[in-house]
């Protein structure tokens, strides 16, 4: 009953702050979609938009004819978008606008002088080390590594590597390449990780693989196998992780993600040098909440994450398949923003297929609309996010009133929560963070707060405690002297009631041995004056 009034009254507050911020808050009106978050009950409820749909950008837009199938869009360290137009089999350049096409590659000079193109490519990365282009081209089966000027520099093709399974294919749909030159790869066919090559191109094996589903199937087959002889389990299906579907580099980790809607383990890493999951152990959710229900399909639709894009501020951006929405997290994995649908209007989409940003804006790519569209900040996003910037720098303090603004804004932001309750923490001032953690349903947070308000407690109460304690110890020393007291008085008690009792048990022998001394004379008397009867 608590919680239920408790949740009445935040959502009170939501909604008189939301009718109060309308007039300068009305982003959400303009968009083909119900704008939302989630509670700290981890139900939806309408919420300020983060991002708005600004405008849509075409190839015919940008004059080089209409896009067809597009799969891929990278900003490179100069904001010059690289758009993988997989059915023309090229790439598009474009300017940091998306207003002019820099370079279309559709042709390239292989290292010999002859000319080789693309077929269908799915993927292409940028490195700042180096300026070269990493184009996953797919039907080609190769990485193609070139300058900027479309010249290759080399070419990666399936390994030869007994750890790479020969009776495979080599289908390249993503590729990224890290600040040592090594490079990484996507397979469509490969469930084991991405295909990782040296500098020179070699494979060196599989990177990030994702953990098995644990379903109740596979932990029953695991109990049989334990009784099950060797011959049966060579004959047994094996299960198998879900491949990984996309990723992004971020200095020296890398974020990849699942489109697999059968996957909630692994949907989206963050993995360092050494291929360990940064997320593994936290208790984490990509995507909605609640799957969604397809009334013509008559199926939950789960989260299928198809794309993921780490900003330049740190926050992690997911791509939804399914919903076709971004659901953007800050570097802790807290939710900020839900973005984008399924619709035919501008902000709304058919088939989603990449994500990127710059600054303060958001591109999707859809691979049916064959078009960009760029998402621009609100000006509520961009209050989340100047306070999201200072607590992920360790500003707590200098993030406080930010976040008090949001909360103005939309008080059921839980993020906001968070925020306050981590900045009131750093300030010391426990009690208030504790009751925010509370609000955000933070556990961690509030477990700190109390340990902190608990210390201080202690401290400012610790000369009462001392004479309390004192008292305390006074009070059961009297009280055992008492006690002591009162045992001797009636231990002396009842050994006085022993001796009384002795003595009158005394007396008592001597009056019965005084009657019988009575009686024996008596007897003796009367038989001597029978005898002298006798004898007169």
């Amino acid at each position: 009953m608590r919680n239920i009034s408790a949740k009445l009254i935040s959502l009170a507050i939501a909604g008189a702050a939301a009718f109060g911020s309308a007039a300068s808050f009305t982003a959400s009106a303009a968009e083909p979609y119900d704008v939302y978050n989630y509670d700290r009950w981890g139900e939806a409820i309408p919420s300020q938009a983060g991002y708005i749909a600004d405008r849509a950008v075409s190839g015919i837009d940008l004059g080089v004819g209409a896009f067809s199938s597009p799969s891929d869009i990278f900003r490179d360290h100069n904001d010059i978008f690289y758009i993988v137009d997989g059915g023309n089999n090229r790439i598009v350049a474009v300017n940091s606008e998306l207003t002019e096409v820099v370079k279309v590659y559709d042709s390239f000079t292989m290292p010999d002088g002859s000319k080789t193109t693309l077929k269908n490519p799915q993927g292409v990365y940028v490195s700042a080390e180096n300026d070269w282009l990493y184009i996953a081209d797919n039907e080609n089966s190769r990485v193609l590594i070139a300058d900027l000027e479309g010249n290759v520099i080399k070419e990666i093709t399936k390994p030869t590597s007994e750890v790479y399974d020969q009776k495979r294919t080599f289908l390249p749909q993503k590729v990224i390449a890290d600040k040592a030159g090594n490079v990484y790869v996507v397979l469509g066919n490969i469930t084991t990780g991405a295909a990782m090559f040296d500098p020179e191109g070699e494979f060196t094996g599989f990177y990030g693989a994702n953990r098995v589903q644990p379903t109740a199937e596979i932990v029953g087959n695991y109990i049989t196998s334990l009784f099950t002889s060797e011959e049966k389990k060579a004959r047994r299906r094996r299960n198998v992780p879900t491949g990984i579907t996309s990723f992004d580099i971020d200095g020296d980790f890398i974020f990849t993600c699942t489109s697999s809607s059968t996957q909630t383990t692994d949907t989206v890493k963050k993995l360092n040098a050494a291929g360990r999951n940064i997320f593994a152990n936290m208790e984490l959710a990509f995507g909605d909440y609640t799957p969604m229900y397809d009334t013509s399909q008559n199926k939950v639709l789960q989260p299928a994450i198809c794309d993921i894009d780490i900003a330049d501020d740190g926050n992690i951006n997911c791509l939804d398949f399914t919903t076709g929405r971004v659901f953007q997290y800050d570097e802790d994995c807290n939710l900020l923003f839900i973005t984008g649908t399924i619709a035919k209007q501008v902000g709304g989409f058919d088939h989603v297929a990449a994500l990127e940003t710059m600054g303060e804006n958001l591109y999707v790519l859809d691979s049916q609309k064959d078009t960009v569209t760029v998402f621009v900040e609100t000006d509520f996003g961009k209050i989340v996010h100047k306070a999201t910037a200072l607590h992920n720098a360790g500003y707590y303090e200098e993030a406080l009133d930010p976040w008090y603004e949001v909360l103005k804004h939309d008080g059921n932001y839980r993020r906001a929560y968070v925020g306050v309750a981590s900045a009131l923490l750093r300030k010391g001032d426990y009690e208030g963070s504790m009751k925010y953690a509370e609000l955000a349903d933070s556990p961690r947070i509030y477990n700190k707060a109390f340990e902190g308000y608990r210390m201080d407690w202690l401290k400012a109460h610790f000369g009462q405690l001392i004479l309390g304690l004192a008292l305390i110890a006074v009070g059961l020393f009297m009280l055992a002297r008492l006690a002591k007291k009162k045992k001797a008085a009636e231990l002396a008690q009842h050994m006085a009631q022993e001796d009384a009792a002795a003595e009158a048990e005394h007396q008592q022998h001597v009056r019965e041995a005084a009657r019988k001394a009575v009686e024996e004379m008596a007897e003796q008397s009367e038989n001597e004056g029978k005898e002298d009867e006798q004898n007169s």
